[in-house]
């Protein structure tokens, strides 16, 4: 019976996450770049200083809410683990 490793591809197989993972950032990168500049643009189209620091106040407020948010979604998942009694110990 032949084997996967003797066929030499399997080895190729551990390049498809790093590849599909640097795509999905390049892609996703790219499109929130031409977001926020788009934005931008139409903010310095209607102009006015206030509007601009309603924008920044409510993306700081935005960027606090995803960082709190991130932080409990890890502790819930090394709680959880705990809980099933997996060792998350780095090696």
């Amino acid at each position: 019976m032949v084997s996967a490793e003797s066929l030499g591809w399997v080895g190729n197989m551990d390049w498809v996450p790093v590849i599909f993972i640097v795509f999905k950032v390049l892609v996703l990168g790219t499109g929130m770049f031409f977001a926020v500049k788009w934005h931008y643009e139409q903010g310095k189209k209607e102009g006015g200083k206030e509007r601009r620091s309603t924008v920044v106040r409510a993306g700081a407020k935005a960027v606090a809410v995803f960082a709190v948010l991130l932080l409990l979604l890890l502790i819930l998942t090394f709680g959880v683990s705990r809980l099933l009694g997996l060792n998350l110990t780095a090696p």
